[in-house]
């Protein structure tokens, strides 16, 4: 008896290759349930109408659902590639525009030292860029890139801007020292046209600080108007004549009653310069 009980409880193990032959029956059976709306399978039909289709469905539901965020990851990365192309082609393109204003401010200025030249075209120049200045904001004394190697030398003048900028007081080979004509130890003799009248403008960087040039020592009955030029006079031992100077703004009478004085809107912009035209002849040999 107790042999035969346990044979009772002995237990029963199903190899997993007939589990999974009737898996794949069930399955057959199923699929052909699917074909046929009538007879002897419309039952095992509506089973898989109820209980079936919706885990399906639902299978599908999740099969899209990681696909699309397989997907998505998939997008991510290459909008992240794209991102990374845009962000160096758009660095690329700054570079080049930054080159092209660059190009741009350079041809500017070359076309304004051109049309200088023209306007002073009975005299030999030459074309010099600023290399270095002293402290201070404005350009009134400053250094340029030649020197006696290109012909120029001391007392040569100097234009940028509208007309005179200043005068070579130190040459080297390779270089050449400025000082401007608003620099304080500056001093041009100046001509007020169409009258012809004298001046003495003397360089004032407290002035410049204001936005003007001090003329002096008018006569008191010289026929000077605002809006008349200013230039360098014949009687200077140091400056070319007929070299603009600026434009007058103010007239004011002395109160030595002799004289007068006028207020020049000078013709340069001192407080940016970076290239000039430097005349190759000076007042003396030119005189000579």
């Amino acid at each position: 008896m107790r042999r035969r009980r346990n044979r009772n409880r002995k237990r029963i193990d199903i190899s997993p290759r007939y589990f999974l032959l009737g898996l794949t029956g069930l399955c057959i059976v199923l699929m052909l349930a699917s074909l046929f709306a009538g007879g002897i399978f419309a039952p095992v039909k509506e089973f898989t109408n109820t209980f079936v289709q919706p885990m399906q469905k639902g299978v599908n539901t999740i099969g899209r659902w990681v696909q699309s965020k397989t997907e998505a990851f998939q997008n991510y990365d290459t909008l992240l590639k794209e991102n990374e192309d845009l962000k160096n082609q758009l660095e690329t393109c700054q570079k080049q525009i930054s080159s092209y204003q660059q190009d741009s401010y350079e041809l500017e200025r070359l076309q304004a030292l051109y049309d200088l030249d023209t306007i002073y075209s009975d005299y030999k120049k030459t074309a010099a860029r600023v290399i270095s200045k002293d402290t201070g904001g404005w350009f009134d004394v400053f250094y340029v890139d030649k020197g006696t190697d290109a012909g120029i030398k001391e007392g040569c003048n100097v234009l940028y801007g509208n007309g005179l900028c200043g005068i070579v007081t130190e040459v080297g080979t390779d270089y050449a020292k400025i000082r401007s004509i608003i620099d304080d130890t500056s001093n041009v003799n100046g001509m007020v046209l169409p009258s012809e009248s004298i001046c003495n403008i003397e360089g004032s960087v407290n002035n410049y600080n204001n936005g003007y040039l001090v003329a002096e020592n008018i006569d008191k009955d010289a026929d000077i108007n605002i809006g008349d030029q200013v230039v360098t006079s014949y009687v200077s031992s140091k400056y070319l004549s007929g070299l603009n100077i600026g434009y007058i703004t103010k007239i004011e009478e002395d109160s030595n009653n002799l004289t007068k004085t006028a207020y020049i809107t000078p013709a340069c912009d001192f407080s940016k310069i970076q290239e000039v035209l430097v005349i190759l002849e000076t007042k003396k040999t030119v005189s000579e």
